[in-house]
């Protein structure tokens, strides 16, 4: 769970954190890999897919200092933590809006948490968001065709099914509970918008001020997911690094075995939905097989390590291992359906 604000608690020194390790813990592979031949297709890939995602982590990074800053709590509340079905509607909207991929979505995520998005909101758009968003569409559209829309759609489904389930294992008590939130239901964003925009003065002082408060907000959620994102990173690098590619190709076949170990290839490698789409297209190119590219997709999202361990330290473990349990049973009745189908 989060950990309990505490007015007189002196800050915990920059060495102390755990951002501080798992950085050094990086370089000092990311060294010894560079000057150990035998380790150097780990520095290679982890230098690939650090090109690949550095860009969204650092825009999932900056938006999120956007919203810490200028986003009202109210706002949040008013349409993510309600307990009502149409709150993971919402959630799921919000997901397809965001530009950002797998790694950078998720601090937006934790950002929509504290400002008072509920859990099942939460999961819901961390599930839609990959795979759902406007960016991605057009880029599985160049890769699949039409048959991106399949992919689209049943991310959509799977983000919806999953959210409204949360939403049932909360009002159960099964996982951890949403903060409680308290509005006026005359609250109105359109009024409170106008209000803002017309008190704003546009100065050198004010433009100072919302910079730094950006980076403030942007500095916070770097310091609760980083060094997770880094953990994953790895990970990944040394399955992509030391696992032959051919393996991929030869056990990942339209059938249920291959089904089941495409799904745990996905868990290993998984690192950003853009990078993982053209690996995606490529079994489905060799293989034929529709259903198990979109296992690798949704599978890499849902049974994400980095994302998982976010949920566990950030809201509580109960929410992050259902996640898996909830979504990979839909991943795989999706998957059975595609490959019998198309």
């Amino acid at each position: 769970m989060e950990p309990k604000a505490c007015c007189h608690c002196a800050p915990k020194p920059w060495y102390r954190e755990k951002l501080f390790y798992i950085v050094v813990l990086t370089i000092a592979l990311l060294v010894l890999s560079y000057n150990v031949t035998l380790l150097h297709p780990f520095f290679d890939t982890f230098m690939d897919y650090l090109k690949i995602i550095w860009w969204a982590i650092l825009l999932g990074i900056l938006v999120s200092g956007i919203i810490e800053h200028y986003i009202p709590q109210e706002y949040i509340m008013k349409y993510l933590s309600q307990h009502k079905k149409r709150t993971i509607l919402h959630a799921t909207l919000f997901g397809f809006l965001m530009t950002v991929c797998s790694h950078g979505v998720l601090a937006i995520a934790i950002q929509l948490y504290k400002k008072g998005a509920s859990i099942p909101a939460v999961v819901a758009f961390l599930l839609a968001s990959p795979w759902a968003n406007f960016t991605m569409t057009i880029l599985l559209f160049g890769f699949f065709g039409l048959k991106a829309l399949l992919i689209i759609f049943s991310a959509i489904i799977i983000a919806i099914i999953t959210g409204l389930i949360y939403q049932l294992l909360e009002k159960k008590k099964l996982i951890e509970q949403s903060k409680p939130v308290t509005m006026s239901n005359n609250f109105s964003i359109r009024a409170d918008l106008k209000k803002r925009y017309k008190n704003y003065r546009f100065t050198l002082e004010a433009v100072q001020k919302d910079v730094k408060g950006i980076l403030r907000g942007s500095k916070d959620i770097s310091k609760m997911i980083l060094w997770w994102i880094l953990i994953g990173m790895i990970l990944a690098s040394a399955a992509g690094a030391f696992i032959p590619v051919h393996i991929f190709h030869q056990y990942m076949g339209p059938t249920i075995i291959g089904l089941l170990i495409t799904l745990a290839i996905a868990t290993v490698i998984e690192v950003c939905s853009e990078g993982s789409s053209p690996l995606a297209f490529e079994i489905y190119r060799q293989t034929g097989a529709l259903g198990n590219s979109f296992t690798f997709l949704m599978a890499g999202v849902a049974t994400d390590y980095t994302e998982i361990g976010l949920l566990w330290s950030n809201i509580g473990k109960k929410t992050a291992l259902w996640l898996p349990i909830i979504t990979v049973p839909q991943i795989l009745v999706f998957a059975v359906v595609f490959n019998v189908v198309f």
